[in-house]
């Protein structure tokens, strides 16, 4: 499968070099995969190819694992799914012709499983690159899988010097980016990706390949993978820059689109690079077949790149997170609890742009403890949102348990914590009921605020298939609500302006349990994401004694966490994969 080379005079038989330099069409095919769904994403990867020939491209990049999905976890342990992935790309070759691809998928090789990327050239398979940093942090748990790869790949095309990398491999700026691009030996760096997304993550990511551009002193070409998988969500971002690190072509967030770019290619004297790429035993090289398009080219499309504000950035990942757990599992409807309150308005406004307002059904739970405002509320909000809702009191359930428990809770203390919770319980048994009956996926509608410190309900509020809001603090829920009502109003200004309450007692508010979220997301940022002690953590307006009785409660409540469903991982460190504790310990 592989050819190598001894002499690097064959690449003189290519195109030639002339002063003008040498031009190349690329294509990022940022699309949308599935895990295991192998002829699904063999499909997006044949349709790709076809546009690409269409346009005239000569590369055609595929992200990190683009066969399997990302990230496949312990599916790679199943022999049956690493050989209907091979299966599946021998597959795709003839889908290639006239075009390079670099396709991810997951090599099996004698003992070892590698990440990597399979170089297609004109319908042969002639190469293969393989991840050498396998990043083990956060999310990451590569190393759990894949054996590292020894040595990068370059390629020669059309009298141009290619290097292939995955991901990681462009990270660390003395990777093998830079054993690739040393001594001027390529003319083009690529890199596949699967980078999951958190706030800010694109922009640190741009500044990074730029960073290497100029570094490497050579173009970068990145492909990233766009949409959800479980908690993560990818956003995809892609990115060509040339040497100085200019922005040549940009995808953008959270849409799948295929982005074409020309770049022109300023090779250096042949002779000396000859010499200078003969010094350099750490890299595998291979020759591709030139390209067989014509001189004519079409125009490149029309491109528009929107930079979205932090708010929209974030929101879009929640309804494209929302959108394929949904979707992906089987689903096309969902049902999700209506209070009034500022949470449900902003998961209801979400599942609506993610699934359409046809698919999104509110049910009203009023007990006795519900104001007659939060209900007006729910139903404006359903209004506005055009959705269905059912009003179910819960107030006979109530009484029902009420009646059934008298004798077993006589003598003991008043009415408390214990029948509050009730209430929750009934609501999130009546949606679970809902939901078996008619095939709907509950969404819960806790924030990260209240999930944080327990201030939700086991087998309550927190049951469901999906928690839209779960990594998203309450002071963003908010932030998130003012920008989803910037052109319209779609939730209530009393949402917006009430002070938050539960309803399950009389006149009860949040602040009653908690610190002003305010004060408390700051803690519960340094606390969580940052890891300080209680101790070391000094918030403005909060004595010392409540910050450690708030870090106390995010430590006491890791079980619920743990019994809760997934939901979009928005920040650097979200509950589950990012941030694993022990549920019995002793040192806090």
């Amino acid at each position: 499968m592989r050819r190598t080379i001894k002499k690097i005079s064959e690449a003189k038989k290519r195109r030639p070099v002339s002063r003008a330099g040498i031009s190349l069409r690329l294509a990022l095919a940022q699309v949308n995969s599935l895990v295991g769904g192998f002829e699904s994403n063999a499909d997006k990867i044949k349709s790709a190819c076809a546009k690409a020939r269409k346009m005239g491209a000569d590369v055609v990049l595929f992200p990190e694992l683009m066969l399997t999905g990302y990230p496949p976890e312990d599916l790679l342990f199943k022999k049956s799914f690493v050989k209907n992935c091979r299966a599946t790309l021998k597959k795709l070759a003839p889908f290639t012709r006239s075009l390079t691809a670099a396709v991810g998928f997951a090599e099996q090789k004698g003992k070892h499983l590698y990440n990597a990327a399979a170089l297609i050239c004109d319908g042969k398979h002639i190469a293969t690159s393989r991840k050498m940093l396998l990043p083990n942090y956060g999310v990451f748990d590569e190393k759990r899988y894949f054996a590292a790869g020894e040595k990068p790949v370059r390629f020669f095309l059309n009298g141009a010097q290619i290097g292939l990398t995955i991901c990681e491999d462009i990270w660390e700026e003395s990777g093998p980016g830079k054993t690739l691009c040393q001594k001027g030996a390529v003319d083009l760096l690529l890199n596949i990706s699967s980078s999951p997304y958190h706030r800010g993550k694109g922009e640190a990511r741009k500044r990074m390949i730029i960073k290497r551009a100029r570094s490497y002193r050579c173009p970068i070409a990145y492909v990233n993978l766009v949409g959800g998988q479980d908690e993560l969500v990818f956003d995809g971002q892609s990115l060509i820059v040339d040497a100085q690190g200019k922005i040549i072509a940009e995808g953008n967030a959270f849409e799948e689109e295929i982005i074409f770019a020309d770049v022109t290619l300023f090779p250096g004297d042949r002779k000396s690079r000859r010499a200078n790429a003969a010094q350099v035993k750490s890299y595998r090289a291979v020759v591709a077949p030139s390209s067989s398009r014509t001189k004519k080219v079409p125009p490149l499309p029309p491109r528009s790149y929107k930079k979205k504000s932090d708010e929209e950035e974030v929101y879009s990942a929640l309804a494209l997170g929302t959108r394929d757990y949904v979707c992906k599992n089987g689903f096309s409807k969902a049902v999700l609890g209506l209070s009034g309150g500022i949470d449900s308005s902003l998961t209801a406004a979400v599942a609506v742009t993610a699934l359409g307002a046809d698919n999104v059904v509110g049910i009203l739970m009023p007990s006795r403890h519900s104001s007659k405002s939060s209900v007006a509320d729910a139903l404006a909000l359903a209004k506005n949102l055009a959705i269905q809702t059912v009003t179910l009191s819960i107030e006979p359930i109530v009484k029902a348990y009420d009646s059934l428990l008298k004798n077993v809770f006589a003598g003991t203390m008043p009415a408390g914590v214990a029948e509050e919770n009730l209430q929750a319980r009934i609501r999130g048994n009546l949606l679970m009921w809902l939901s078996n009956k008619n095939g709907w996926m509950v969404l819960t509608t806790g924030n990260k605020s209240e999930v944080s410190v327990g201030y939700c309900t086991l087998y309550g509020d927190m049951a469901g298939g999906f928690a839209v809001i779960k990594d998203v603090p309450k002071v963003m829920v908010y932030k998130l609500a003012r920008w989803r009502n910037r052109e319209r109003k779609i939730i209530p200004q009393n949402v917006l302006t009430k002070e938050p309450s539960a309803e399950l007692r009389p006149k009860q508010r949040d602040t009653d349990s908690l610190p002003p979220y305010d004060l408390l997301d700051p803690v519960l940022f340094r606390y969580i994401e940052k890891d300080l002690s209680a101790d070391e953590i000094k918030v403005a307006g909060l004595s010392k004694s409540e910050i450690r009785r708030v870090a106390q409660l995010v430590d006491r409540n890791e079980y619920k966490r743990r019994q809760g469903p997934p939901g979009v991982k928005i920040t650097p460190k979200a509950f589950g994969k990012d941030r694993r504790l022990p549920i019995s310990r002793g040192a806090k």
